[in-house]
């Protein structure tokens, strides 16, 4: 409906007042603004290396304001990944164990309250450096340090905050100038321990036309963990299948390359394990037919142990089926068998893209669900990089 003049007179009136009042609300901060304000910055922590496991370590910090203005109190966040621990915790403190989550390992964290001025140009460390624990399982780990001025909340992925009971610690006024540059920094911590992964193959025993079901094992035997660093090729798997079988159905977090199946993992913690199950259709006789499950070759100085880095898969045919193939199918590979998920069956005869010979898409061959929350989003499955190995939801052509 038409707006009445009178209306419309008072809306314009209106709307020039607005323009008005956001016209002086943007000029507001140039003339209120506070030009003084505190910048705290961390320093005063080195790359820590060659500790060992059961040692502990002392992590000098410097808490420096490089702004114009005071800061009237400071929280300084430790956090430490799972190879490290805190040897005390001040009544200042709180600690918090977080679960890994996203792209962030297992951690534990402590944040410190300090209720003291830090004036600016003035660099103050805690009168009690922070002392860490090196646990049996370290190997490659991290400690992060985070200054701020206001309070950090606790993380929701982690367990309910405790507060320490070691006596208080206050900072102490330290070199004038402080140091540092960041209000966050990453410390690496390398440990001297070693890591032994180890694969474990299988012993297969079929007649010609079965579907066999193999299972072979990815494993960290320990005692350290390991936390993939940048520039670091992740580890992988790779199987190669008897002859003379075809793939109905192929393991989670595996994918064809080549002649071979390269297979990552969910977790390189210590104790941890991958198996890798394949459903294979034996499809004709080959004498003493084996294949393999082996470790990708990236230098690991962690791990000496080689012996276990691969392992055979040995296949018995039973029976007095013939020595060539079945069902009409030539080589070492099958038919298009459907799999027990309704996927075409491929072979252990593929091309670098990671399709069938015969047209069959490997890719559709079996699937997995892999959550995309906590650290078994990171699944790494290659020597050239990582890959997230999620379901994929196979679509059937109308045409």
């Amino acid at each position: 409906m038409p707006m009445p003049p009178h209306n419309r007179r008072a809306f314009r009136a209106a709307a020039a007042l607005g323009a008005a009042g956001l016209i002086a609300l943007a000029a507001a901060p140039a003339a209120f603004a506070d030009e003084s304000a505190p910048e705290l910055v961390i320093g005063g922590v080195e790359p820590i290396d060659g500790v060992k496991p059961g040692s502990i370590f002392d992590a000098p910090v410097t808490v420096a304001n490089k702004g114009t203005g005071v800061a009237d109190k400071v929280w300084v966040t430790y956090s430490v990944t799972r190879g490290l621990d805190f040897a005390e915790v001040p009544s200042n403190c709180r600690t918090q164990h977080v679960r890994p989550y996203d792209e962030m390992p297992e951690r534990w964290t402590m944040v410190c309250a300090f209720a003291q001025a830090v004036e600016p140009g003035v660099g103050y460390t805690p009168e009690r450096p922070l002392r860490v624990k090196v646990l049996d399982r370290a190997l490659h780990d991290e400690l992060r340090l985070r200054v701020g001025e206001d309070e950090p909340g606790a993380d929701d992925n982690g367990t309910p905050p405790v507060a320490g009971t070691a006596p208080a610690v206050k900072l102490v006024e330290g070199q004038a100038g402080g140091e540092g540059s960041a209000h966050v920094v990453d410390v690496p911590v390398t440990s001297v321990n070693t890591a032994d992964y180890q694969v474990t193959g299988a012993a297969l025993k079929g007649s010609v036309g079965d579907t066999v079901t193999m299972g072979v094992k990815f494993t960290n035997a320990g005692p350290a963990w390991v936390m993939p660093r940048a520039g670091d090729r992740v580890v992988s798997v790779r199987i190669t299948l008897p002859t003379g079988t075809s793939v109905v159905k192929r393991g989670q977090f595996c994918q064809a390359k080549g002649k071979a199946y390269v297979c990552g993992m969910r977790s390189l913690n210590d104790g941890s394990h991958e198996t890798y199950t394949f459903e294979l259709k034996i499809e004709k006789r080959v004498a003493h037919a084996k294949g393999s499950v082996a470790l990708s070759t990236e230098e690991r100085p962690f791990d000496p142990n080689k012996a276990n880095d691969r392992a055979d898969i040995t296949l018995d045919v039973t029976g007095a089926g013939p020595s060539g193939s079945t069902s009409g199918s030539g080589g070492s590979a099958g038919g298009s068998t459907n799999g027990p998920d309704g996927s075409a069956g491929g072979s252990s005869s593929t091309g670098d893209d990671g399709t069938t010979t015969n047209g069959g898409t490997l890719a559709e061959t079996g699937a997995s669900v892999l959550p995309l929350t906590g650290a078994a989003a990171a699944v790494v499955v290659t020597g050239v990089g990582t890959l997230l190995v999620v379901r994929r939801r196979r679509t059937q052509s109308l045409s």
